[in-house]
């Protein structure tokens, strides 16, 4: 692996949606985004006022532009912030985790409420209606209910990012999200790509966990959320 193509992971979202998934990116030269259906990530080709304007362009009514940068981001007059936070971006191999009970089952288009409901309790990060598009998703169901599930979201280059990592409440300590971490990466590298997530630095207890399954912190970015003002 080259420090060409780690380098990607310094700016996921543009490295993104300009080689695997450039074929979802709106916008032009100076921005890009996903489909806001899919994900609200989106990313600019540099800190400009040109690339700003781009991505003002590109955003209508309420809808959210959620950028992951290795700097912070000097926001100008024109947009409101309504998130800003760290995240740490983490690389490796998950280890393999055997479930104690339960079946890993591929989740798809009719699954679609049970993951939106399941997301929306537990707030793993932005889940919308198409987010499963983005990649194969897995999950566990007890009695019928989905209780756990993570997939693909990101992909620059030959790295595939990890998300939606989430267990329903009362289904957790039973290794659910470590076995569901490790089918996952399990699929990324057997198609001969590198797997890799991000989590929120405060979320210390999920990052001991990934750094249990062998994963390491390669950087912290900067997550900044903005809208249109105005």
């Amino acid at each position: 692996m080259s420090d060409n193509d780690v380098a990607l992971l310094d700016r996921p979202i543009w490295s993104a949606l300009t080689t695997s998934q450039k074929h979802l990116a709106e916008g032009g030269p100076k921005a890009l985004r996903y489909p806001i259906d899919m994900t609200p990530f989106a990313d600019m080709a540099d800190m400009s006022a040109a690339s700003f304007a781009a991505l003002r362009d590109l955003l209508s009514g309420t809808e959210v532009a959620a950028l992951f940068t290795p700097e912070p981001v000097d926001v100008p007059a024109g947009f409101k912030v309504v998130l800003a936070e760290t995240g740490e971006q983490m690389i490796g191999s998950p280890a393999d985790s055997p479930l104690r009970d339960g079946e890993i089952v591929t989740l798809g288009a009719a699954d679609v409420p049970a993951m939106m409901a399941l997301t929306e309790l537990t707030k793993p990060g932005p889940f919308a209606l198409r987010t499963h598009e983005l990649g194969t998703f897995l999950g566990i169901r007890t009695g019928g209910e989905l209780v756990a599930m993570t997939g693909e979201r990101m992909k620059p280059g030959k790295f595939v990012e990890m998300t939606a990592v989430c267990v329903h409440p009362d289904y957790r300590g039973r290794g659910y999200a470590q076995a569901l971490l490790a089918a996952v990466a399990r699929r990324i590298e057997a198609r001969g790509e590198i797997p890799f997530l991000h989590v929120f630095s405060n979320n210390t207890s999920a990052i001991a966990l990934y750094r249990r399954q062998g994963m390491r912190v390669r950087r912290r970015l900067y997550v900044t959320a903005l809208m249109k003002e105005g």
